[in-house]
């Protein structure tokens, strides 16, 4: 629990989009000062993200497009819980949809709030082992390539700014720590 000094108190809510994965509503909060100010929050029921170990050297990728920022972005698989969803179920789906990678052994990493400020999502990350390939199957509307890189390759990924994206960055490094380098 919130030490009252640190605690924003909600006044009032006021929901002004309800979307198919997530919702804004903007809230009125009394202030530890006194005060009161407005806070737009994302609703989002939350998502997971992969990292599939191939072997010690090499870790599976995935290039999607992301219109939010008008690029291609390099990631680990992720993707969105379904309502009241497992996370594990969801990682699982997620791996075989966009890489076609199965995968025997599991271990969740941790979990992450991608951008607390403003939005309700966590992220819950997985470490995936033991793979078995098959064909992918994205949906409709995702757009992606699978690709290999080494660790080495991947932490000069990050450096020379090809790898940006927050959550792949953070279960990556995770990772590497969890399996004695990278």
């Amino acid at each position: 629990m919130l030490d009252p000094i640190e605690a924003e108190i909600p006044l009032e809510s006021r929901r002004v989009y309800e979307g198919r994965i997530l919702s804004l509503r903007v809230d009125t909060v009394r202030l530890p000062s006194g005060g009161t100010a407005l806070r737009e929050i994302v609703e989002h029921r939350g998502a997971v993200a992969i990292v599939p170990i191939l072997d010690e050297e090499r870790v599976v990728l995935v290039r999607q497009f992301r219109y939010a920022v008008g690029q291609v972005s390099l990631e680990i698989p992720a993707g969105t819980l379904e309502p009241g969803e497992d996370p594990l179920a969801c990682a699982r789906r997620e791996l075989e949809e966009e890489t076609g990678y199965q995968a025997a052994r599991w271990e969740q990493l941790g979990r992450i709030w991608p951008t607390p400020g403003y939005s309700t999502e966590e992220i819950i990350l997985f470490i995936a082992r033991d793979l078995r390939p098959g064909p992918a199957r994205p949906e409709f509307d995702e757009a992606l390539s699978m690709t290999i890189m080494s660790w080495s390759e991947i932490w000069e990924a990050i450096e020379e700014g090809r790898l940006r994206d927050a959550k792949s960055i953070v279960a990556l490094t995770w990772a590497a720590r969890r399996l004695g380098g990278g």
